[in-house]
């Protein structure tokens, strides 16, 4: 054969084979639609359920600007401007600082954020019947919540170390103004409208209750620590910088409250500002108060050194300086300016900074270059003449004072301008407002993902059982397995399904129900089958020959094909005898109406001493009213079935029975339930292993072919019935051959 004609047949079988286990998968999923939609709708309900049941979550959100530049003291000229840092924190540094216990704290203590309030009495279904339920209100005058029974405000909660975070019950007693705080160890009895004061085991506990519910409602109320109450609120809190290095920061508060989250951010959003003003005054204030210390100290010295100098004139009278002394005289001037200037910034950045800053490091460099030159000014001066040198000094004293006092006084006046009206490097843009939209929970997205979650796991559920079960579907599967062909398909009959129904219903072969339809045309094809297969003459070289009917398991139906069978026999003007070989839980008598009280295990259990004959046997073989049908059930249950089935007394009754019919139809017991078949086998020309479509496991059948064949016993075919044709059925064509009336 041409190798091209080769990989394309070996190509296009690959695919095919691929395309028939795709719609495989797809039929299984199929076959499987009630489960998938029973999980679908459970999905459906958990969802419904589950909106219900959580409250809605509202946000409020406000904005703030980070200013980079100094605000207010630029303004006033560089000289001021260098007495006071202009760096400011960077927004994210900011947008952490928000979140701090420093931020925090305040609004925690104006709002009672710290006191939490429940009530017991709401369980879930409570939560789902309602939609939505009370939630604790916070505001400055104290905490409150609503129940069925009144309203609990709390005005004050304040409890030692060992209480914090530990449950106490709030119970009004009776009409009064009285209650009851327990925790399971203490009970204290105190006053509504009053602050009350408890002493227990673990510390003291001061409380002030303004109302509870009536009728005995209890209250859970707890006092959180900072930290957990902090933790609580950063978790419903987002503060970010919006977009990069736009020095904007968003702040937004979710809750299931709107106006309480409104409330809480803006007091956050107040909280941050005030320290963000004290912070940006704060470098102000320090200065100040140190110019406060040095100008009277500079204005003594001031005046000290002019007293000097006016004395020594007085007694030196004028004298006259020369040039380059004048100028020996400015510079060291200038030089003592520059000193108390640098020594003015040293002051105030050691009130933020240690000496080993490299800021005040470098300061100390800049003073000591100033104080060397400064040093050999004077050395110069002190090669003057002695007048000279004592009037440039008392000169130079009191013009070097006169100007650190003047300039100390110019920028004190100049920062208390500068405070008053600094306002620090943050201001609102956005306060929060309350907008009452929802954004949870988002129904409409969690009915649908619930149905989609409920769907997926229904599919899983689909492919998981058939993969667990791996029922009969595939006849040539089948055939692969177990070396067995399968001779037929008994399509299902929708007639004897809806009479099945009906207990009561007397007979139910396809001949009497359903005769135009492809089941009964499927037995007729069977019936085909076996006829051109049987050899002349049965096993016992009698006249009858002999087909075994049985399976895996019971309720595969395999009484049904027997029934049937023997009626399509009867047809040909075949005399036909059936027999059910099931004595323990045979069922056959029902399809001829007859009682099983007289049959098979009856004749085989009697006494050896009793008659045996051919009229003896009559006895026990029954007219069906039905043409050429005789039928021999099971009789009265028997003790060892098995036993009687072995006995030489049915191997002469098989003998005698194959003289006077054509056909004889064994209903043998399951394979996997007794070993009956096994015995029965030996007497048949044709043994037929009947499963069930989509109900019997593939493995059991395998399992019982196998220990047939363990047994020497050669399974002749396979009848799968109760096929079900349909868009979902993908092995329907195995039986289209099969035609009919199907109405």
């Amino acid at each position: 054969m041409n190798t091209d004609s080769n990989n394309l047949s070996k190509s296009t079988t690959e695919k095919s084979s691929n395309d028939v286990d795709l719609l495989a998968l797809v039929f299984v999923l199929l076959r499987g639609w009630k489960i998938v939609l029973f999980f679908a709708l459970l999905g459906l309900i958990i969802g419904v359920l589950y909106s219900r049941y959580e409250n809605p979550t509202y946000k409020s959100d406000a904005l703030i600007q980070i200013d980079t530049t100094s605000q207010g003291v630029s303004a006033l000229g560089s000289n001021i401007s260098d007495l006071v840092s202009t760096d400011v924190s960077p927004a994210q540094t900011e947008a952490l600082l928000i979140k701090s216990r420093m931020i925090l704290k305040p609004v925690v203590d104006l709002l009672h954020l710290d006191i939490r309030l429940n009530d017991p009495s709401i369980n879930a279904l409570d939560k789902i019947n309602s939609d939505r339920t009370h939630t604790q209100i916070n505001t400055p005058e104290g905490v409150a919540l609503k129940t069925a029974d009144g309203q609990v405000q709390i005005s004050q909660l304040n409890v030692s170390q060992a209480y914090l975070d530990q449950p106490f019950t709030l119970v009004k007693s009776g009409t009064d103004n009285n209650f009851t705080l327990s925790n399971g160890f203490d009970d204290f009895k105190g006053q509504l409208n009053k602050a009350n004061y408890f002493r227990g085991t673990d510390g003291i506990i001061q409380i002030t209750v303004n109302d509870l519910p009536d009728n005995d409602h209890p209250i859970t109320i707890a006092k959180q620590s900072l930290q957990n109450t902090t933790d609580a609120i950063n978790g419903a809190l987002t503060v970010t910088e919006l977009n990069d290095k736009t020095g904007i920061i968003q702040l937004s508060l979710i809750g299931s409250n709107q106006q309480q989250i409104t409330l809480i951010l803006k007091q956050i959003v107040e909280s941050y500002i005030d320290k963000n003003k004290s912070r940006g005054s704060e470098e102000t204030t320090k200065t100040l108060s140190f110019m406060e210390t040095q100008i009277p100290l500079l204005k003594q010295k001031l005046e000290a050194s002019e007293a000097t100098f006016n004395d020594f004139r007085e007694r030196s009278g004028s004298i006259d300086i020369s040039q380059e002394s004048g100028l020996l005289v400015a510079e060291n001037s200038q030089i003592d300016a520059q000193i108390n200037e640098l020594k003015l910034k040293k002051a105030d950045l050691t009130t933020y900074y240690t000496e080993e800053h490299p800021l005040v490091l470098q300061i100390n460099d800049q003073l000591k270059v100033l104080n060397n030159r400064k040093q050999s000014i004077k050395s110069d001066i002190a090669k003057l003449p002695g007048t000279q040198r004592e009037f440039l000094k008392l000169s130079a004293d009191t013009t070097i004072n006169r100007e650190i006092y003047l300039t100390m006084l110019k920028n004190y006046e100049q920062l208390k301008i500068v405070k008053a009206g600094q306002i620090g490097f943050a201001r609102i843009i956005d306060m929060p407002i309350s907008t009452y939209r929802t954004i949870a929970p988002k129904k409409q997205l969690i009915v649908m993902l619930s149905i989609l979650s409920g769907i997926l796991f229904g599919i899983l559920l689909v492919f998981l059982k058939s993969m667990l079960k791996n029922t009969v579907k595939d006849p040539d599967r089948l055939e692969s397995k177990t070396g067995v062909p399968v001779i037929a398909t008994i399509p299902r009959s929708s007639s004897l399904t809806r009479l099945g129904k009906n207990k009561k219903t007397p007979n139910r072969l396809l001949a009497y129900i359903d005769h135009n339809s492809l089941s009964y045309e499927a037995i007729k094809s069977l019936r085909t089958h076996l006829i051109f297969g049987m050899p002349e003459h049965g096993k016992s070289g009698q006249r009858a020959k002999v087909i075994l009917i049985s399976g895996e398991s019971p309720g595969i139906g395999k009484t049904f094909i027997a029934a049937n069978l023997s009626e399509v026999f009867a047809q040909l003007d075949h005399k036909i005898l059936i027999i059910d070989a099931d004595m323990r839980m045979g069922e056959l008598h029902k399809m001829f109406n007859i009682e099983q009280n007289v049959g098979l295990a009856d004749y085989l259990s009697q006494e050896d001493n009793e008659s045996t004959t051919s009229q003896s046997i009559t006895e026990y073989v029954h007219a069906t009213g039905m043409d050429n049908i005789d039928f021999m059930p099971r009789g009265q249950h028997p003790k060892q079935p098995t036993t009687l089935l072995a006995s030489k007394k049915f191997n002469d009754l098989m003998s005698q029975l194959s003289a006077h019919y054509d056909y004889i139809v064994v209903d043998s017991p399951p394979i996997l339930a007794a070993s009956d078949a096994i015995i029965l086998s030996q007497y048949a020309d044709k043994l037929l292993m009947v499963t069930r479509y989509n109900s019997s496991i593939e493995r059991q059948l395998v399992y019982a072919i196998n220990q047939l064949t363990k047994d020497h016993v050669r399974v002749d075919g396979i009848v799968m019935n109760d096929v079900q044709r349909g868009v979902m059925d993908k092995y329907s064509y195995h039986y289209s051959y099969a035609y009919g009336n199907n109405k």
